[in-house]
């Protein structure tokens, strides 16, 4: 009789282990597949004599060819590895036989009407193998239908390319000493001023008394923000962590330290630092930085209280600035309330 019992337990267990094990493989596979799947390079019904090439396009779109034959995408016939590959208008467009046989733009493949996230699949076909555009799905941009073409012409028009006086592609000022730098990336604007065409509530920031050299020319915002996505607050760049954006020009700020300064290690750089522009020459969230620290280091917050009528805190101007002496306030290896 207990064997029976056990026999029957036994069954059980194992019916439940197999029914928990095809449930999780069936998640697994679910969450690898792409919200949308991506368009092919070269389509499973390609027939090569329906592909007339870019120039067959230049009769009637004459200004976007003009354009487009300065753009990085129109040199991919040059390059070895894309030989035997769709290039030119055709590679987005489909191929254009039809179409200019027939007149039809029902013939063709039209962008007018798709959604950014459709749009953005046809341009992710061929760059989401790699690194920079690798999270595009995953970031804000993605989520708020944010699409490529909301920053990037495909075709560079001449229209938007002559707002930048002397010359027929976009080239950021930061840049123009670095030959063909913009003309690879596209820019419907320069960095920043793309940005900040949606990005508006950040702009006074840069008029601060202290503030990066952003709108000077001397920073863009993507060499701290990544436009394509990622898994950070803020779409900082940089997978190893938030503050790797900071770290990689402050490095003399990075641990490992003996003693961390909690705020560092539990929020990062951001915790006490405005990085856009700041009234203190630290770029810290305050104009004193004894109102800073105070934030957390006061009689009504339980981290590190200090003593107020103590003969260290006694409001002698000498001790008005928390980092005379602590000074490693980023976190030290010899002193654990951060003295020099």
């Amino acid at each position: 009789m207990s064997s029976n019992i056990i026999i029957k337990s036994l069954l059980v267990c194992v019916s439940l282990a197999a029914t928990i094990m095809w449930v999780a493989s069936g998640s697994a596979s679910k969450a690898v597949q792409p919200a949308v799947k991506p368009a092919q390079i070269k389509p499973a019904s390609y027939n090569a004599a329906d592909y007339v090439g870019s120039e067959a396009c230049k009769d009637c779109h004459e200004d976007q060819f003009k354009a487009f034959s300065h753009t990085s995408h129109a040199k991919l016939a040059t390059i070895g590895s894309w030989k035997g590959k769709i290039t030119g208008c055709e590679s987005c467009h489909g191929p254009g036989k039809a179409h200019i046989e027939e007149g039809d733009p029902a013939k063709i493949i039209s962008f007018k009407n798709k959604s950014s996230k459709e749009t953005s699949e046809t341009c992710l076909s061929c760059h989401a193998g790699k690194e920079e555009h690798n999270n595009f799905r995953r970031g804000e941009h993605w989520r708020n239908d944010i699409g490529c073409t909301d920053c990037h012409s495909p075709h560079l028009t001449m229209t938007i390319a002559k707002n930048m006086p002397g010359s027929n592609v976009l080239v950021s000022p930061v840049n123009r000493e670095k030959p063909g730098f913009s003309t690879i990336r596209m820019l419907k604007l320069s960095d920043p001023q793309l940005c900040l065409g949606c990005h508006s509530e950040v702009k006074p920031a840069f008029s601060a008394p202290f503030h990066h050299k952003v709108l000077e020319g001397a920073m863009r915002c993507s060499d701290c923000h990544n436009p394509h996505g990622g898994f950070e607050l803020k779409q900082a760049r940089l997978a190893t962590g938030g503050d790797a954006a900071c770290i990689k020009c402050h490095a003399d700020k990075q641990g490992p330290f003996t003693y961390e300064h909690a705020p560092v290690k539990t929020e990062g750089c951001t915790a006490c630092h405005t990085p856009h522009g700041s009234a203190n020459p630290r770029l810290l969230r305050f104009s004193a930085v004894n109102q800073l620290c105070l934030t957390c280091h006061s009689v009504a917050h339980d981290v590190g209280a200090v003593e107020p009528s103590g003969p260290q805190h006694n409001q002698n101007a000498q001790y008005a600035n928390c980092t005379a002496c602590h000074v490693k306030i980023h976190g030290s290896r010899s002193s654990p309330v951060f003295f020099r």
